[in-house]
């Protein structure tokens, strides 16, 4: 990426003060301007998206209207250079993931899956042509993506068993098939689906305008984790895509292989970000609540429970950012990333039941600020691969032998 600097000098910079968690310093990996903008994400989120997550969570809606205004920030499309404002790296992009689940995974993942998952697909898979198309208004805020992958029979196994089909007639593609969990697809102004290409067998990618016949998206009601964000089954019968929305730069499952790997990324840091969240909560209730005369966080056995937790945040946080500078340098492989999801979202699994363990019974609540989080954890330790599929991407790395089967 070439892009130019702002002039502002470093010493004018609204630099963030460090995040308590933020044990070891991570957060000087950062530039100033990085930082400057981080800072920026931080107030939108605890003065714009604190107040309303909860009544958000508990009304299973999603406050579609703050997109744009996060968008302004300026950090939406800060990987592709179509749309970046800054220089910037892939540890302060993974940084304002985190920062986002910190205050509401549901967001984090409402935005990720446009700013991610479907500008990831565009800006990795599409030609010079559609990223200049696509990319920029999705930046802006003024359209919202979706990314079309799991299916109701096929999860783990997409690699093989995508059933989505594309057939070409001329310039026009007719897809037909079903996809299931898509988020953001009831509103979505643009989602990319995945299909395989009835010709050659080979997974192709294409851009789905809202609107277009034979498209139907319905929500998925009654969710127990990220209530937020509005899940849908998708059906695609004799949907016609020009060729001009196929994206141009995929040809099989490594394109889209490649897409994942970067998302998986931000996955790691939105767990991160979420045990962070949990993490801060649960030790602001033990500083309010006594028992027995004293604020329970006087007791050995609640502080032990933070000091794990702290310890996992610290190991989580360490790994995010290698695995960041690893993507910046090129030598991050799918294995890398695997681990870290695994790892991370293992640790977070954890870390949210600590947290709600010492609030006792008012953490299943949402006043405590706790609930939320540990349930959301669970979507956010399945999603992009399970444990099991991201270790056993790992032990194939280990020992040479795939055990998928």
């Amino acid at each position: 990426m070439t892009l130019t600097t702002p002039a502002t000098p470093a010493a004018a910079l609204a630099v963030p003060e460090q995040l308590e968690v933020d044990f070891y310093g991570f957060q000087h990996q950062l530039t100033p301007v990085e930082q400057e903008a981080v800072g920026r994400v931080r107030d939108f989120m605890e003065r714009e998206v604190r107040p309303l997550a909860d009544d958000y969570w508990d009304r299973a809606e999603c406050p579609v209207h703050l997109f744009k205004p996060f968008a302004e920030l300026g950090s939406v499309g800060a990987a592709w250079e179509e749309t970046a404002q800054f220089e910037n790296s892939a540890v302060f992009r993974g940084w304002v993931g985190m920062e986002l689940a910190r205050v509401d995974s549901s967001f984090c993942t409402f935005i990720g899956v446009s700013s991610g998952l479907a500008m990831s697909s565009i800006g990795l898979g599409g030609s010079p042509e559609q990223r200049a198309q696509w990319l920029p208004p999705m930046a802006r805020g003024d359209l919202i993506g979706a990314f079309g992958l799991t299916e109701p029979l096929s999860g783990s196994d997409t690699a093989r068993g995508l059933r989505t089909t594309a057939t070409r007639h001329g310039d026009t593609w007719v897809l037909n098939g079903a996809k299931r969990w898509i988020g953001n697809a009831t509103f979505a102004d643009v989602v990319v689906v995945w299909a395989k290409d009835t010709a050659d067998d080979q997974v192709k990618g294409f851009i789905v305008r809202k609107g277009t016949p034979g498209f139907t998206a319905t929500k998925i009601e009654r969710k127990q984790s990220l209530r937020i964000v509005q899940n849908a089954d998708i059906t695609l019968e004799n949907v016609e895509i020009a060729e001009s929305d196929r994206l141009q730069g995929i040809n099989g499952f490594k394109d889209l292989a490649n897409v994942l790997r970067v998302t998986r990324d931000g996955v790691s840091w939105q767990a991160l970000g979420t045990m962070i969240g949990a993490y801060e909560a649960a030790v602001r209730y033990t500083k309010e609540r006594e028992q027995f005369g004293n604020p329970i966080a006087s007791y050995q056995l609640v502080q032990d429970k933070l000091a794990t937790s702290l310890g996992n945040i610290t190991a989580s946080l360490a790994m995010c950012v290698r695995l960041a500078q690893m993507q910046d340098e090129g030598a991050q492989r799918d294995q890398h990333a695997a681990l870290a999801k695994a790892f991370v979202t293992t640790r977070m699994r954890e870390t949210v039941a600590l947290s709600r363990e010492v609030c006792g019974g008012n953490g299943i609540t949402l006043d405590t600020g706790v609930a939320r989080y540990f349930a959301d954890a669970e979507a956010v330790y399945t999603f992009e691969g399970t444990r099991d599929m991201n270790q056993l991407i790992v032990g194939r790395s280990i020992t040479g032998h795939a055990a998928f089967v």
